[in-house]
């Protein structure tokens, strides 16, 4: 069974930084792990990546020392166990509103006697039971981290009562999908974003979870890891290469690119 070092740091307080992966590409969540990240959420909710694809990715993250999270694209139960089937460091739900959801999500997720996720250790997360099966379902609970989504007005209304949760490991505020709910799509800056996330991320730090969301820059980035946020998101994979390309194609040719439709 593999470790866990994201959940390791996570308990000790660390502050972990990873990219969103979009690419089918191993090769581009290799090199991430390479680069030292400490972690990629594999994006099944947008883009192209299958489960095929997205174990792979598992796969090449790991033998370059990065833990690989999956988002699922709902919270549905066949979603979150393949997810985690395929031998992730965890799953990643998006869109949670209330406290019956967030439990959803710890049934899905969770072996007995924490949740309910079906069994079949003959996975990459069972090692296939190349190395027997005593023990697992209690290791796989223990290694494996439950990450949720509040990007909503409702889920921040009902925060108090979704951190209560128990066997949640971050709760992950969404500030693109939170300023949409504000009427606002894309304006993160706007001050009902930043407000709703700052009030959040007080109460998830007092409940003794820790706290994500994501940010395109690094100056944003060092913004919300300064008011408490551990699991920072920055970036996605393809828009880390366009921004690497258009900078130098500016430096040598001296333009930056037009559309071309």
């Amino acid at each position: 069974m593999r470790k866990n070092s994201l959940k390791e740091k996570l308990q000790r307080g660390e502050t972990v930084v990873g990219p969103f992966i979009n690419c089918v590409w191993p090769a581009f969540t290799e090199i991430i792990g390479l680069a030292g990240f400490d972690f990629a959420i594999i994006d099944t909710e947008h883009g192209p990546l299958s489960i095929e694809t997205a174990e792979d990715l598992c796969r090449a993250g790991q033998l370059a020392g990065l833990d690989p999270i999956v988002r699922v694209s709902g919270n549905e139960q066949p979603l979150i166990q393949r997810a985690l089937d395929i031998g992730s460091a965890g799953v990643q739900v998006p869109q949670i509103e209330t406290r019956e959801q967030a439990e959803a999500v710890v049934r899905a997720a969770k072996y007995a006697p924490l949740g309910m996720r079906g069994i079949s250790l003959f996975t990459r997360a069972g090692d296939y039971t190349v190395y027997g099966t005593e023990g697992l379902t209690d290791g796989l609970n223990d290694e494996q981290v439950v990450i949720i989504h509040i990007e909503g007005v409702r889920g921040l209304e009902n925060l108090e009562e979704i951190i209560t949760v128990p066997n949640i490991d971050v709760v992950f505020l969404g500030p693109y999908d939170l300023s949409q709910s504000y009427g606002i799509p894309g304006q993160v800056n706007d001050p009902r974003v930043v407000k709703g996330m700052e009030e959040a991320i007080a109460k998830i730090r007092a409940a003794g979870k820790a706290v994500g969301t994501f940010a395109a820059d690094t100056a944003t980035a060092r913004r919300w890891m300064d008011a408490g946020v551990q699991y920072m998101s920055l970036g996605v994979d393809v828009g880390i290469f366009a921004n690497a390309c258009r900078q130098l194609v500016k430096e040598t040719k001296g333009i930056t690119p037009e559309r071309v439709w």
